[in-house]
């Protein structure tokens, strides 16, 4: 029995497509924690000491600790992208076809990177295509929000490209197992029939010798 060639393309596109949603994922863990609670990293509280108290001046009454200024507010396209991003990873299929009918056309530059990472989840050539399309329009758009979304667009658009890389890798290989399993079928096809004539022959009867011919001449008897 012989494997076939789709037995390796599948197994090798299962490790292939499962590793582009843990990317996402990573970035949401690793980015999104400081700016979810609102707080600078660096950022300690200050506390007033109110002066000491004594006998002819008693203790002032408490005062508020003063209002710290709030910090400026984070982009929130970024927040956005990699929290939808962890969620598209565990939709089914039919519920990824829900997202792209939604998503269809997107001009503002959140929709668009959210129809890519739909797109992404599909595990179909074309539609990784069309996502690298609507990264590349994203990066070329220049207002605030877009450039906002560019660095996480930008690895996005990498790890795209290097998965349409080896998925032409994968196909020529493909291909050139397919054409070594077609050869080696041949060749057995070829060594059944050799062996189907052997077999015949071996089980053709003999032919009996010729007998003499009645009309020799015999010796007379004396």
């Amino acid at each position: 029995m012989f494997l076939t060639a789709d037995f390796f393309v599948q197994a090798a596109r299962r490790r292939l497509w499962a590793s582009g949603g843990l990317l996402a994922a990573a970035l949401l863990t690793g980015c999104t924690l400081p700016a979810a609670l609102g707080v600078a990293p660096d950022a300690t509280p200050t506390t007033a000491t109110p002066p000491a108290a004594s006998p002819g001046n008693p203790a002032p009454p408490a005062l508020a600790a003063p209002k710290r200024a709030a910090p400026a507010p984070a982009s929130e396209g970024p927040l956005q992208a990699l929290a939808y991003a962890d969620r598209v990873r565990t939709l089914s299929a039919a519920e990824l076809g829900q997202e792209v009918a939604r998503l269809n056309h997107p001009v503002v530059p959140v929709d668009q990177l959210q129809l890519a990472l739909v797109l992404s989840q599909l595990r179909q050539t074309p539609e990784l295509i069309r996502a690298q399309e609507l990264l590349t329009r994203l990066l070329a758009n220049t207002d605030a929000q877009a450039q906002a979304l560019h660095p996480l667009a930008r690895l996005l658009a990498a790890r795209y490209g290097e998965q349409r890389r080896l998925e032409d890798l994968l196909d020529k290989q493909t291909q050139q197992t397919r054409d070594v399993q077609r050869r080696l079928e041949q060749t057995h096809e070829r060594l059944e029939a050799l062996k189907a004539i052997e077999r015949s022959l071996i089980s053709r009867p003999h032919t009996p010798a010729a007998q003499a011919p009645a009309n020799r001449a015999r010796p007379h008897a004396p």
